[in-house]
């Protein structure tokens, strides 16, 4: 290779911006490739199985408009890996019209390719008798009525099927459920990277301009990878690569910090080394790859039922003293009233103030010192009208519940809202967490390409 490829990242999450003026002087460098990482799972289940985007339509439309009228007008491949944020059919066809609009209305000429990601339930179970399936941790081991329960299923697609399209000549790739990294590496392994940079940097630029100082989801990265090294560099004055922040990032959500597992291999980066170039550029080397029988990360999501919910606070100091008396008084009371109603439910009271956040792992779990709480009361049963009924009763409950060293008797809760209750729809959980053997890497994720 005898020129650095040069990858220009837009954004963390596409709809989520950045400046006009960063992704510009990324122009100016003269990209190989402009692309965006466009969901995750860290929003949690309800978007893959109710088929919606977390992001903005209006926002996403701006980001991908600049991005396709640059990289259309300059002949630079434009990727978008887990598009709609989950990268399910409703997902992709949500991202592929808003695609489409823009080429009618700005009067864009190119090669899409769209690559599909969802898993069919008959192929799993399939794989699942074949003994070609099996859990991430802590995900239970995988039943056919669990797959059958579950209402879409997705797959994480490596760099096989980026290339695949991009060798059909497409010019922009809109793919489903991809693994972070594959829509910056793939462009760059085609190319003739090395496979352990390319994915360590896609690592990186799959969350912008995160991996500087200060950090920043909304702001675009640059990259660009020689024969043993590559390069970030932020497109903002505003931001710097230290050598610390772009090794903190590198450790961001792993639970090893040498060792970076993905589909057909993992990054080992016990040899990795991190060195400050310029003030604002950061010099990475050693970073590899090996081989591994190759897998396919799964996820599916199914419907356990519906939410409402109510927000309260509480300032009394003696309520404050005694909330998980008062907590379990009113659980003892909901189970009572509706002993005889056959309704199977699940009611929780998140207690902000009082590990709120952390729940079980908080390392101080008290009341002490605390002045007030933010009460989050949730009930989840089969139908809608079932989780209003519970947490209405729930919420009154609490709202007059007597306890020892009670002083006012008007009510023991401050609503915020009118009305106080909240009705949130259907619950999502992660009922597939697990990976699948695949033979081969391309044949799961089906490949359209299409001339606008």
């Amino acid at each position: 290779m005898k020129e650095e490829f040069r990858i220009l990242s837009t954004t963390a999450i596409l709809g989520y911006g950045f400046p006009k003026e960063s992704f510009e002087e990324g122009m100016k460098r003269h990209p190989h490739l402009i692309a965006v990482d466009a969901g995750s799972s860290d929003p949690g289940p309800y978007y893959l199985g109710a088929g919606v985007s977390f992001t903005d339509r209006d926002a996403v439309k701006r980001d991908l408009e600049i991005m396709l009228e640059a990289g259309v007008k300059e002949g630079i491949p434009v990727v978008i890996g887990t598009a709609g944020g989950s990268g399910g059919e409703p997902h992709l066809n949500w991202c592929r019209e808003i695609v489409e609009e823009i080429a009618r209305e700005k009067d864009l000429h190119f090669k899409l390719a769209v690559i599909h990601a969802e898993f069919a339930k008959e192929a799993v179970k399939a794989a699942l008798r074949a003994g070609k399936v099996k859990p991430l941790a802590p995900a239970p081991e995988l039943t056919e009525e669990a797959v059958d329960a579950t209402t879409r299923i997705v797959g994480q697609m490596g760099m096989e099927p980026f290339i695949k399209a991009l060798d059909e000549g497409a010019q922009v790739v809109l793919a489903g459920r991809t693994y972070d990294p594959s829509v910056f590496a793939a462009p760059a392994v085609r190319a003739g990277c090395d496979k352990g940079l390319a994915i360590h940097l896609g690592k990186i630029l799959e969350c912008a301009s995160i991996c500087a100082t200060p950090g920043s989801g909304s702001d675009c990265m640059f990259g660009y990878i020689g024969e043993d090294y590559f390069r970030v560099e932020p497109l903002s004055p505003l931001r710097r690569c230290t050598t610390l922040s772009v090794a903190a990032h590198t450790l961001y959500e792993k639970t090893n910090p040498y060792i970076l597992p993905g589909p057909g291999g993992h990054l080992d980066l016990t040899d990795c080394k991190f060195e400050q170039e310029t003030e604002n550029i950061v010099r990475v080397s050693g970073s590899r790859f090996v081989p591994d029988p190759y897998t396919v990360k799964l996820e599916g999501a199914r419907c356990i039922g519906y939410r409402t919910v109510s927000i309260a606070g509480a300032r009394d100091p003696i309520m404050i003293e005694k909330i998980d008396e008062v907590l379990e008084g009113v659980r003892a009371r909901v189970a009572d009233n509706f002993r005889d109603a056959d309704l199977h439910y699940y009611l929780h009271f998140n207690i902000y103030g009082r590990n709120g956040v952390m729940a079980e792992l908080e390392p101080t779990p008290t009341t002490e010192g605390a002045h007030e709480l933010g009460i989050v009361i949730e009930a989840v049963a089969d139908t809608q009208k079932q989780a209003d009924t519970i947490c209405a009763f729930a919420r009154s409950t609490m709202l007059h519940y007597g306890y020892e060293g009670r002083r006012a008797t008007a009510g023991n809760l401050a609503f915020p809202y009118s009305p106080s209750d909240f009705h949130a729809g259907e619950v999502y959980v992660f009922s597939i967490y697990h990976v699948i053997a695949v033979d081969d890497p391309v044949a799961p994720f089906a490949v359209d390409c299409v001339d606008l």
